[in-house]
This record gives structure tokens, sequence and C-alpha cells, in this order.
């Protein structure tokens, strides 16, 4: 290497044999093949992240790229939508449950063994009188009225519909707030006692063992789940009901001269603790095992009774043609009322609230404030239903509402529409708040 004065510059001597040619040759090379480093480095991730979706979010039926763009498609809305979590509960513990044990029992029609809700009584009213004079602390009256227990319940399994289990919520919480306001006890069920006695029959067990288990209970009062008191005022007239022993809403005429299927409700009644009623109890029954019992019993009470589908046999039905074919047996002792609203058919009576809190007043029960709102053919639970559950949903919840406005504006609240579950303040905080309560109307309607 020598040192140019002239221009400051170091120069380098060049061997006689290098060649530029060459060098760009060798640089080229290198280039390429460090991008094909880069390349084969990019491929292997490419290829790991390609496994671990397909290991995350499945391969499709037949591993093909379309299949997996759908499947990806098809994952992702589904991680943001919190309702599906239930669901996937929902059926792992159905695959958990184990299946229910099949009753031994032979209950067909052509059966030698007739189904029985239990061993027969003949001395209940003496056996209960019995009890309630050694147990005098237990008395079959409450504040001066016959002592009342409202039963109702649900399947014991979720709903299918995750919207169902919340307004089953609602309903029980509707009738906690009527009993508790009328010093009426409360049942709650979850329990099939009698498999036999499925669906709409699983009611009679239960009424029996109940009236047996609470000889102090005066009245066994049924309700659906799907009723709602809407009329948290209303005092059932027991004194009207002191000769009868079965009191449901109803008409004479439809049941006793049309054998009209809907002349009666069993949705909601009430049964007097007494011996005549274990013996309703048991000409009730037999129409109820599920299988060929009720299959044969149903196709006979289209046959007998006026305007009914043909479906297997229920509760409502076998009653009407009970009462109707025997009514020199039972019917001195039914009481079939209809000044107010035992059971309120819901579709005549939702889109009126509004108007009722307009012109009248919570305490008559009947058309102008109901006291029960019975959304019969609303199967929000279920997966079917007469109605559209988008439509029975808007309406219970609107049910619900009109009645909570009564208990709440005790406190001095007020749902902000029969719509919303939202509520408004509607007085305000004072330093006497028991004044405040003396002045309240609603107070004195529920003491």
């Amino acid at each position: 290497m020598t040192y140019d004065f002239r221009r400051g510059l170091r120069t380098m001597q060049v061997p006689a044999a290098w060649n530029p040619a060459t060098m760009l040759s060798t640089l080229r090379k290198r280039q390429i093949q460090r991008a094909l480093n880069n390349l084969k480095i990019t491929l292997l991730c490419g290829f790991v992240t390609i496994l671990v979706l397909r290991g995350t979010i499945g391969a499709g039926s037949f591993g093909t790229p379309a299949q997996d763009l759908n499947e990806i498609r098809e994952f992702l809305p589904r991680r943001k939508e919190p309702a599906r979590v239930l669901t996937e509960v929902k059926e792992t513990f159905r695959r958990e449950e184990p299946p229910e044990e099949e009753e031994v029992e032979d209950h067909s029609m052509g059966s030698s063994l007739p189904y029985s809700l239990g061993a027969k009584i003949s001395d209940w009213n003496q056996q209960r009188e019995e009890w309630l004079l050694k147990n005098p602390h237990r008395s079959s009256s409450v504040n001066e009225k016959p002592r009342i227990l409202l039963v109702t319940g649900s399947q014991p399994k979720a709903c299918d519909n995750p919207v169902g289990d919340h307004y089953l919520l609602k309903s029980i919480k509707n009738k906690i707030d009527y009993c508790r306001l009328h010093d009426v006890e409360i049942f709650y069920n979850m329990a099939h006692l009698d498999q036999e006695m499925a669906g709409f029959w699983s009611k009679l067990p239960l009424i029996r063992k109940l009236m047996l288990s609470h000889p102090d209970v005066e009245w066994i009062w049924w309700m659906d789940s799907d009723a709602m008191f809407t009329d948290m005022a209303f005092e059932l007239p027991m004194d009207r009901y002191k000769d009868y022993n079965l009191v449901l809403h109803g008409w004479d005429e439809l049941v006793y001269d049309r054998k009209n299927w809907i002349g009666l409700n069993t949705g909601s009644f009430l049964l007097r603790n007494c011996q005549w009623s274990l013996d309703l109890l048991d000409a009730w029954a037999p129409m109820g095992p599920k299988g060929e019992v009720r299959s044969q019993a149903g196709k006979l009470l289209t046959k007998s009774l006026a305007g009914r589908p043909a479906f297997e046999a229920d509760d409502q039905s076998a009653l009407v043609y009970l009462l109707a074919t025997q009514r020199a047996v039972w019917g001195g002792k039914v009481y079939l009322e209809n000044s107010y609203y035992l059971h309120g058919y819901w579709v005549i009576i939702v889109e009126k609230y509004e108007e009722m809190i307009e012109k009248y007043h919570p305490g008559f029960g009947d058309d102008r404030w109901p006291f029960v709102t019975h959304f019969v053919g609303c199967k929000p639970c279920g997966s079917y239903g007469d109605y559209p559950v988008d439509r029975c949903v808007k309406h219970m919840e609107r049910a619900f509402n009109f009645a909570d406005n009564q208990v709440l504006e005790m406190y001095g609240f007020r749902h902000r529409n029969l719509g919303t579950s939202k509520v408004k303040r509607i007085d305000n905080d004072t330093p006497h708040p028991l004044q405040l309560a003396d002045q309240n109307p609603n107070s004195e309607a529920f003491s």
C-alpha cells in the first residue's frame, strides 16, 4: 500500500489476478443464499402457525382450506357470545347426568295393577283432627284466616332456552311477594315425585303428599309456574268457600252442560285438606300414567269433550270429564269461580295494563285489575309453545313489572315503564320515613 502526498489518499496495490466480475458474482450468491434462508424460516413459522390454528379450531370434516375458513368464521363470533357458555355447561350436565331408572310397575290399560297415588286412606279427617288436638301450636288458621299453602314448581333440569330460567326466577319472586303480604305459606318443588305422573300430572302426587305432610294446612293452593299475581292487594274471599272443598276458575254451564274442555282451568286452584279431596285425587289420577294409559285416555277425552284437540290425556280435561260425568258425586263441593280472575288468560289482559293504571287501582281482582295473569300456551323454558317466545317474554316482563310496581311503590320506587327492569324514585328522602309510610295508600291496601 502506498501514500499519495498530492491527493492525501492511500491507494491499494491490486494484485494482477484480481477480477471485478468474480467479486460481484460472489456477493450476488451470498445475497441469494440469505434470501433463501429467510424464506425457509418464514415458511417454517407459517407451517407451525397453521398447525396451532388447526389444533385449536379444528381441521374441518375433510381438512380442506375452504372448510377450515368456514369453521374459523363460525368459531370466532361464538367466542364473543356469553350465552353459548350457558349452553355448553348445560350440555355438559346432561352428558354427565345418569339415565333415569325405568319404573318396573306396568300401568298399561290391560294391566291388573291399576295406578294409585298411594296407600288408600279412609279416615283422614279423623287422623287430622286428632293431630291438631295434640299440636295446638300448629293451628289450621293464621290471623283468623285459614292456613293456606301455595304450591308451585318447575322442572328439575335447566331450561332449553336460558331466558326461561330467568322468568322462572321472576315468577317465584312474584309469588313470594304476594305470600309475604297475605300470610300465605309457600312451597316450591323441583322434583318428580312419581315418574309415571310427569308433565301435566305431576301436581297430583305432590299435592297429596303435602296434604298428608302438613295436616295444619287447611287449603293447598296450586299455581302453575307460568302464572303471576298481578293484583297484590286482592284477598281471596275464603268465607265464600266455607262449604266447598275445591275452588277453580270456571263456569257451571261450560263444564256441566256443554262439557267444554276449557270450561275450567287447573293452572290456579284451591283444594281443602280433607278426606273428600283425597278421594277426588284418587278418582282423578287414573288417566295420568304416561304411556298407553295416557294415550288411550286422551282419545276418550277428545271424543267426550267439546272442542278438545286430539292429544294425550291432561289433568284439566280429565277433571272436566270427571265432574261432568259424576256431578252427583263431586259437584256439590266444587265452586267454579268467575267473579274475579283466579286464572286470567294473558292474551286478553296484557295490552290493557296502562289503561288499568290510568283508570283503576289494585284490589278489584277482576278485569279492572286482574288478580292472576296466566301465560297459558307460553313455553319460554321449552323449545315449543303455542305462541312465539319473543311475544311471551315481552308480556311476561310487562306483567311482572305491573305487579312489581305495587310492591316497589311501598318503598318509594317504580319501574320507568312496564317494559324495563330499570326503576326510578317517586318520592324524596325524608328524616321522618314513618310519616311517609302512613301516607302511602298501598301500605293500607296490603295490611
